[in-house]
């Protein structure tokens, strides 16, 4: 299906509610996550694309979801995040990410999730409208930058499963300058991400021969950001080897990548859920965050 874009370069936004959607097994405001307040931050929504089919004339706005500190300016220059949700293409909501938003919002970052347009269910189309959004929307928010009062120069990408491929997609491939504007991140944030898609990977029934256009674990190179990655031991859709492998590649060529392991936990384990314990694991995996990000002095 052949799509006519025009990109919105519109800094119109529409305030949200509290926005803690029902993303891939998400848990609501009742997780006990000790996360900050609703009067710590300011939550906000834009339309970075508008995409038209042409078989159907039919328009649609794809928007971000942003979360910034209540202190927040537009002349500042804070540290960023874009998250995008997981759903294996095909499903998912950014609400995802809206607690891990808030929370890193309270160490003075300011978090975007981007809506992106799904796949059928039941079709074998590539990803190729999903790593073009991400894309689109990841080149946005950097050329707007000052408006957003953030530092280009320290945009991270992030994601889960599905989503969490595509931010390696953007930390892994070949950088596409846009009117001056990049997509490649300055690190990578990775909960159970599916970036093998390769045989024997994921997501290969879409993909075919033409892997190596979609994996980031086939297109490690010297120049990618430093990464984090978080995964099940029992997760059934990304091998503890993959894992282990793309850590290995991205130290064989000098790039830092942390791989943290979590003894048998499935996939989407990292979300915060009831079954979590108030977010037991959750709470881990931010507080790795966390510190992985104050390693790079993007926070104290």
């Amino acid at each position: 299906m052949s799509h006519r874009h025009s990109i919105a370069f519109v800094f119109a936004t529409a305030l949200i509610c509290q926005s803690f959607g029902s993303g891939d097994r998400v848990l609501g405001q009742d997780a006990t996550l000790d996360a900050p307040s609703s009067s710590d931050v300011v939550e906000d929504q834009f339309i970075y694309k508008s995409v038209t089919d042409d078989s159907s004339g039919k328009s649609t706005e794809l928007f971000v979801d942003w979360t910034r500190p209540a202190d927040w300016s537009a002349e500042d220059s804070r540290p960023a995040a874009v998250f995008f949700h997981g759903g294996g293409w095909t499903g998912g909501k950014p609400g995802q990410f809206a607690l891990h938003s808030k929370e890193l919002a309270g160490h003075g970052m300011v978090c975007f999730r981007v809506k992106y347009r799904l796949l059928g269910k039941k079709s074998k189309t590539p990803p190729d409208n999903c790593v073009e959004d991400a894309s689109d929307a990841f080149r946005y928010i950097r050329a707007n930058a000052s408006k957003f009062g953030i530092d280009p120069k320290r945009m991270a990408s992030g994601g889960g499963s599905a989503g969490g491929h595509l931010a390696a997609y953007l930390g892994t491939m070949d950088d596409q300058v846009v009117d001056g504007a990049s997509r490649k991140p300055a690190a990578m944030l990775l909960f159970n991400p599916v970036y093998d898609n390769g045989p024997g990977g994921w997501g290969t029934a879409r993909v075919g021969d033409e892997f190596a256009k979609y994996s980031p674990a086939h297109n490690i190179t010297k120049d990618d950001p430093p990464s984090i990655v978080f995964l099940g031991t029992k997760d059934n859709l990304i091998p503890v080897a993959t894992a282990e492998r793309f850590r290995d590649d991205c130290k064989e060529v000098g790039v830092r990548s942390e791989l943290h392991l979590y003894e048998g936990q499935p996939h989407g384990f990292f979300n915060a859920k009831k079954t979590d314990g108030g977010g037991k694991i959750y709470r881990d995996t931010m507080e790795k965050t966390v510190a992985f990000l104050k390693s790079l002095n993007w926070i104290e």
